[in-house]
């Protein structure tokens, strides 16, 4: 009767605690800090040496530490070992002899130096009955971990896993505002970058519009002015978008910029562009540019089309739109690469040279079908007459009439010069 009280006192104590530690969970911790607790009070009411949560990664199916005292950080496939098998059956496993046990990995032992006699492994599991991690405790003070450390530890797993859940989720949400204010000031600085102010240039009209698909995106366009006869023209887009393909735009038109300052020519400029951007990049990106000089004394355009394509010359008098193909590779692929000598453009009077990347082009509606160059090169023949910019809303309107909804999945940019 006496061991019966003794046991039943002892429970009231061990529930008392738990309580108290619900209590001390329920307050509004970083996950971090959450995850130092949970073990700190796991191993206090187990009365445990050295304790472990591992959490769950459901993107990699994998378990992995924040927090292991006397341990490295530790990543593991979900099924695999003691941990990967609690996980699995969302069952308490107990190990009175770890290295009596098949499953016991002893390769962490032989890295600390710390003998492992047993082992209590218990999963976390939310409110929505989703897998938070797993809880494991080493090496019971007086002996090895039995029934009611068992239940008591699925108890204790049951308060930890909701506010680590709690925790986690507090935790992205903090990382998604966070992110989201960054993509905010990326964008701001992204569209500053854009011409300001279109430079004038006597007996042509010029429009460009760009907007990308997330809240950065990998176009960009630039129109630079020099000694008020020639226009450099700049259409570039990068594979993918978001963060990394908008800083390597910005990154060429930056280095047009200061190429455009030093007196540098065309072939020399994108040379010099495409062969920073192969030291920069990765084996796996580049940009497709297309790059031009227009004279107005010779009303001819220069370029070269790095991969960028098609380029529209529509020609005026006779009605009529001529598609033109790229000329080089992308830009950042190698160094070197042959540029070719593309025949220059030359502008007759009601002549517009379309520069529009892929976004416009390759637009699906609701049944997958493409907005396609068929409409792009009808709609310049009929507002051929109308301001660049006119025509420049007139093509960003046909195009989400023809989406009905669609949602936009990559960036749009339009480059249309006129000579009047």
């Amino acid at each position: 009767m006496a061991d019966d009280g003794q046991k039943a006192a002892l429970d009231r104590e061990t529930l008392e605690r738990i309580l108290e530690v619900t209590r001390q969970l329920a307050r509004p911790l970083d996950l971090q800090t959450m995850l130092e607790r949970v073990i700190d009070e796991g191993r206090t009411v187990l009365r445990a040496d050295r304790g472990t949560v591992f959490l769950y990664d459901p993107q990699t199916d994998e378990l992995f530490s924040r927090v292991a005292t006397g341990t490295d950080t530790l990543r593991i496939p979900a099924d695999r070992g003691i941990v990967g098998e609690s996980a699995r059956t969302r069952r308490v496993v107990n190990v009175p002899d770890c290295y009596a046990d098949p499953r016991f990995n002893r390769e962490v032992d032989r890295t600390t130096g710390y003998r492992t006699r047993c082992l209590l492994t218990v999963p976390l599991v939310g409110y929505d009955d989703s897998l938070v991690g797993v809880m494991q405790v080493l090496n019971k003070e007086d002996g090895v971990f039995g029934e009611q450390d068992e239940r008591i530890a699925t108890a204790l797993g049951a308060q930890c896993a909701v506010a680590l859940q709690r925790a986690r989720m507090l935790e992205d949400l903090v990382a998604k505002e966070k992110m989201e204010r960054e993509l905010a000031v990326a964008r701001d600085i992204q569209m500053r970058v854009l011409p300001k102010k279109i430079p004038e240039l006597a007996g042509y009209d010029v429009a460009g519009w760009s907007r990308p698909a997330d809240e950065t995106g990998g176009d960009i366009y630039d129109i630079i002015g020099i000694d008020g006869r020639r226009l450099v023209l700049l259409l570039g887009d990068a594979t993918g978008h978001g963060i990394g393909p908008a800083l390597s735009v910005v990154q060429v038109r930056s280095m047009l910029r200061m190429c455009v300052r030093l007196g540098a020519g065309l072939d020399e400029a994108f040379e010099n562009i495409n062969d920073q951007l192969s030291d920069d990049l990765a084996s796996n990106r580049f940009v497709t540019a297309f790059l031009g000089v227009l004279d107005t004394d010779t009303h001819r355009v220069a370029y070269h089309a790095g991969g960028q394509g098609p380029i529209l010359h529509f020609h005026g008098a006779a009605g009529r739109c001529e598609w033109l193909k790229a000329s080089t590779m992308p830009m950042g692929l190698m160094a070197g690469p042959p540029l070719g000598t593309p025949a220059p453009r030359e502008l007759a009077p009601g002549d517009i040279l379309a520069m529009i990347t892929d976004g416009v082009y390759e637009y699906e509606n609701a049944s997958g079908e493409q907005f396609g160059e068929e409409r792009v090169g009808a709609l310049i023949r009929e507002n051929r007459d109308d301001p660049m910019s006119r025509l420049v809303e007139r093509i960003v309107a046909r195009v989400e009439e023809f989406a009905a909804g669609a949602p936009q999945k990559d960036d749009m940019t339009i480059l249309v010069v006129r000579r009047l």
